[in-house]
């Protein structure tokens, strides 16, 4: 089954992403997050890929894994950066094989270290990496999409037209990186709309856990912070369980207005955490089509 079967269906998709465990102690915590997230019976769970293929073989085997934990559909990641076309071809067969048919698709971010002049050269755009995944298998493809501006693209206009060419190479629908103020999702779907994107664009939404982690959301991922957030994560600095009740509260206010507005389902990036996830999810009474 194809994820792409999921919309237009008058209910909202839950999902879940993943990354892969390096460790026998990691894996048994995110099987566990699994089995915990599973009772929201979720549309379908993502399972993340290293940059250059770092963490490829625990990737493919961490998705095959959790499709015996839960009944959603699961979608591999997948990212072009350091690997040839053959390499490329070679991961897309074993993931049909395994019946594993949505992937991610994604360019990859360009690795710290790596002997390769131009670590994007067979696939220097994801356009080309969808467009080859999709003559290679009937592939259901998503791919990731940048609300506030991509950190490398000059403007949000910019943005948009490769937004644009990745569609038109066949990508099926859109999952955006996590955002904190309603307004950027909005603006921006409605920008896609005007250029002649009609697939599904997903908001990802991940909750607050921590006074660090908010602070990382802006300097890695250039993600903006309210100021209302801020304050109220400053005032509670050292109180890690009320930071961890703010951001249950800020996502269930960001996910119903986001629904409200027609959003096409809200994707949560758990960092292989259950507990924040299910109770937003809880609280807004959030199942999948699954359930239905």
């Amino acid at each position: 089954m194809l994820i792409s079967s999921l919309f237009g269906k008058g209910s909202p998709t839950v999902s879940f992403e993943f990354f892969p465990p390096k460790t026998d102690l990691a894996r048994e915590s995110l099987m566990s997050a699994v089995d915990h997230l599973d009772q929201i019976s979720p549309d379908f769970v993502s399972m993340t890929y290293g940059a250059g293929g770092s963490t490829r073989a625990l990737s493919i085997e961490a998705a095959a894994e959790i499709r015996s934990h839960t009944r959603a559909l699961v979608m591999s990641h997948l990212t072009g950066v350091c690997h040839t076309r053959d390499e490329i071809a070679a991961v897309a067969d074993q993931l049909w094989d395994l019946g594993i048919h949505n992937i991610m698709a994604l360019r990859g971010d360009r690795p710290q270290e790596t002997d390769q002049a131009n670590p994007f050269e067979s696939f220097p755009f994801v356009k080309y990496l969808v467009s080859f995944l999709k003559e290679r298998h009937d592939f259901c493809i998503g791919s990731g999409c940048y609300p506030e501006g991509h950190l490398e693209t000059p403007n949000l206009a910019q943005g948009i037209l490769h937004l644009k060419e990745k569609v038109d190479a066949g990508c099926d629908f859109l999952v955006t990186q996590m955002f904190l103020e309603n307004d950027s999702y909005f603006r921006f779907v409605e920008l896609a709309q005007r250029s002649g994107i009609t697939v599904p664009i997903i908001p990802g939404i991940m909750p607050v856990t921590g006074f660090s982690q908010l602070n990382k959301f802006e300097t890695k991922f250039g993600v903006k912070l309210p100021d209302s957030l801020r304050n109220r994560v400053s005032e509670v600095e050292e109180d890690k369980a009320a930071i961890e009740r703010i951001g249950v509260e800020w996502a269930v206010e960001q996910s119903q207005e986001l629904l409200s507005g027609g959003a096409p389902g809200i994707h949560f990036y758990t960092l292989n955490k259950s507990m924040a996830t299910v109770e937003v999810c809880e609280l807004l009474g959030l199942h999948g089509t699954t359930s239905l």
